[in-house]
């Protein structure tokens, strides 16, 4: 997926962008700012690893976390909303989930909850990626957010 087709998608809508990021670590929005001209439509992007920090900048909820865990569409959807209240963007993407290696019988290594909030609401979505490996399972989330984030701005 193209960061720059995202970009140019978001210019012309006339959205500012945001991300809330655990297990990408900042790829996403990394992806973004590598594009010259970028800032016109990046807003800013929230690395929230730990669930501190999950609650703290983007408000997820600890009872969310506690019943359902980290890696949920219910805190992707909670960490979306939070990014777009919490900065100037028009629509905000997050994703949460377990690169590995490790993961467990009930949340497997490869799992990715996605979440895309905008002012027509949130959208969430659950990937399995499989055990491909930290790096790949990161640079596939990056790809889907974006394309989750350009299908959402040609809509």
């Amino acid at each position: 997926m193209s960061a720059g087709a995202v970009l140019e998608a978001a210019r012309a809508r006339g959205v500012m962008l945001a991300t809330a990021e655990s297990c990408t670590g900042g790829l996403i929005m990394a992806a973004l700012t590598a594009v010259p001209g970028s800032s016109d439509v990046v807003d800013r992007g929230f690395v929230t690893y730990s669930n501190a920090a999950k609650c703290q900048m983007l408000e997820v909820a600890q009872a969310t976390l506690d019943a359902q865990g980290a890696v949920s569409e219910d805190v992707a959807r909670e960490m979306a909303q939070g990014a777009l209240v919490r900065s100037q963007a028009g629509l905000a993407v997050a994703v949460t989930g377990i690169a590995g290696p490790g993961g467990s019988e009930h949340k497997p290594e490869g799992r990715v909850c996605f979440g895309l909030a905008d002012a027509e609401g949130v959208v969430t979505e659950t990937l399995e990626f499989g055990a491909i490996g930290r790096d790949a399972v990161r640079a596939a989330t990056v790809d889907h957010a974006l394309a989750m984030v350009l299908r959402r701005l040609r809509a």
